[in-house]
């Protein structure tokens, strides 16, 4: 166990910067999002693939939910080892290619990128260094626009990842309502960053194990928070949908096993509401972000996005200042997490 640093991480400092790095990304993208939104537009891709690890892997899971439930449009993620080590050449033609990645230089994204070009797909980089190998090989490159992150853990980059596909795909609809939406972001942000989910601190420091759950959109989220809480925390966390927790693992769930839950106002909220309410009744400690909240939960205030899919997006922001509180109460340096590094190479 590494002992807890004395002043404000370098980690929680990042994650306040991202308000300030949305607003940023919004205006300079906007352009680019633009044209790339008419291209979409005038020829539809008939599926769409998504290439990318870590935290960058979760903000991919976003963009699959959002185009998925909003356009009826098949993603998948690929993995990059079917270029980089099996030498395979995934058939995308025609498909629109997002690569999402922080430091745009792992082998194995190099590798799936130029493969999917070079077999005719619209390749789109959606990375922090515009400078990057990364940025070289795909077609259009979308900047994050997050700056420098110093931290092992991402927090800020993958905040502007999530704003960025989400810009993307409002002007790729044409949509004016989802448009606004994402001009507010920075203002959510803000206000995310003032709640506090304290509240959580005392189950989450004890605990050995978790379920985080989410759902559609906002599985992105509880995959990115369950991410943090191994590697800033050491805490055991598994990312699950609802729908999964309930075929198997509901099981391991019990009175030291407690889930949290992240949760916004779609057709989701239902399921996700009675499923907090089972685990109740079964003696879970259960913590609710989000309208899902009822009785007997640990409910964290959330801010209410003015559109479903933005919630995510201000969910994680409010878990990152919570996240790190968490792994200072353990007796860990969130920046410096044993064994890892910023950049992982993998092949």
């Amino acid at each position: 166990m590494t002992h807890a640093p004395a002043g404000e991480t370098l980690m929680l400092r990042e994650a306040r910067e991202a308000p300030v790095v949305v607003a940023r990304l919004i205006d300079d993208n906007t352009a680019l999002c633009r044209e790339l939104g008419a291209r979409l537009r005038a020829a539809p891709p008939p599926f769409a693939v998504t290439c990318a690890r870590g935290s960058s892997d979760n903000a991919a899971t976003y963009v699959k939910y959002l185009l998925e439930t909003r356009l009826g449009l098949v993603t998948a993620s690929v993995g990059p080892s079917v270029s980089s080590v099996y030498a395979g050449r995934p058939r995308v033609h025609g498909a629109l290619f997002l690569a999402v990645s922080q430091s745009g230089r792992s082998p194995d994204i190099l590798h799936l990128s130029e493969a999917a070009r070079a077999e005719g797909a619209v390749t789109v980089a959606l990375v922090n260094d515009a400078a990057s190998p990364l940025a070289d090989i795909c077609e259009t490159v979308m900047p994050l626009r997050a700056g420098p992150e110093r931290s092992v853990a991402a927090t800020k980059s993958f905040i502007a990842a999530l704003a960025a596909e989400l810009q993307l795909y409002a002007h790729w609809q044409g949509d004016a309502d989802l448009l606004r939406t994402v001009e507010r972001l920075p203002e959510d942000l803000e206000t995310a960053l003032a709640r506090d989910w304290s509240a959580a601190l005392p189950v989450l420091a004890q605990a050995k194990n978790l379920f985080v759950v989410g759902r559609g959109v906002g599985f992105a989220a509880a995959q990115e928070a369950a991410l943090k809480l191994k590697e800033t925390c050491g805490l055991h966390a598994e990312a699950l949908s609802a729908a999964e927790l309930l075929h198997g693992p509901m099981t391991l769930a019990g009175p030291d096993f407690p889930v949290l839950v992240l949760s916004q106002d779609d057709p989701s909220r239902e399921g996700l509401a009675a499923l907090t309410a089972r685990l109740v009744d079964r003696g879970v400690p259960v913590i609710v972000a989000g309208p899902a909240a009822g009785r007997g939960v640990i409910a964290l205030d959330a801010v209410a996005a003015a559109d479903p899919v933005a919630a995510p997006i201000a969910l994680i922001q409010s878990f990152y200042p919570l996240v790190d509180a968490v792994a200072r109460a353990r007796g860990r340096d969130p920046d410096n997490p044993p064994h890892l590094r910023k950049v992982t190479e993998t092949v």
